[in-house]
């Protein structure tokens, strides 16, 4: 009969700890499981510039998945900047533990006559199909942005029509202090890439921040509250 009690016993404490560790695996695959649906993969149009470097490497940190679309990954990683109009973040910061998440990826940039060689062939499905956030930093003020912009909301909406867009661009106070020449185009052209998100995005963000070396923390940070 004492026997029997202690078998009992032992039963219930085998059963008790086969309990706790069925508790253990399901409060770790929850863990593990919201780690994952947490992290976002996010799409930077135009990302080898300033801005670009700050908030990929912030988005990578906070464990996001970060692709670059430029339109020449070659230059935009070589150690020597060759031209400013590729951009460029450098193969040291690629290869550092703050991009351990990004990567660079070719796309045609909207103008398929402004494009070398043939590595953005494919970019739409390989960058925007299950892509969560497309952050759109592409720079300057020619008819280059704008039609940076038309791609990439026709393609968006072709391959993941919920995608969120941030559309970045300066504030006018700063256009007017910082690129006064031919103002009245430059803000037209800003106007109308904000009128063709709306229009044709099912969730859009238009953000106007600040220009300068010294805002761009602060920029880096107001774009991460807002997909926060």
């Amino acid at each position: 009969r004492t026997k029997h009690c202690r078998e009992i016993i032992a039963d219930r404490k085998s059963l008790r700890q086969t309990s706790m560790s069925r508790l253990a695996m399901k409060i770790l695959t929850a863990i593990v499981t919201l780690s994952l649906t947490s992290a976002l993969k996010i799409v930077l149009p135009g990302g080898t510039g300033p801005l670009g470097r700050v908030l990929a490497s912030t988005l990578s940190q906070s464990g996001h998945s970060v692709t670059i679309l430029c339109r020449n990954s070659f230059l935009a990683a070589t150690p020597n900047r060759v031209s400013g109009d590729f951009g460029w973040v450098g193969r040291s910061f690629l290869e550092s533990i703050d991009a351990r998440n990004v990567r660079l990826r070719d796309w045609d940039g909207g103008d398929l006559l402004d494009i070398v060689g043939n590595d953005w062939f494919g970019w739409q499905e390989d960058a925007l199909k299950s892509a969560d956030i497309v952050i759109n930093l592409v720079g300057g003020f020619t008819a280059q942005r704008e039609m940076a912009a038309e791609r990439l909301i026709r393609e968006s909406n072709q391959m993941c029509p919920m995608t969120l867009h941030v559309s970045v661009s300066p504030t006018d106070e700063d256009m007017a202090k910082f690129k006064p020449v031919m103002l009245k185009a430059k803000l037209d052209r800003l106007g109308r890439i904000e009128k063709m998100y709306e229009a044709n995005c099912n969730n859009v963000r238009c953000l106007r921040l600040p220009l300068g070396k010294s805002k761009i923390q602060g920029c880096c940070d107001e774009i991460m509250d807002l997909i926060k």
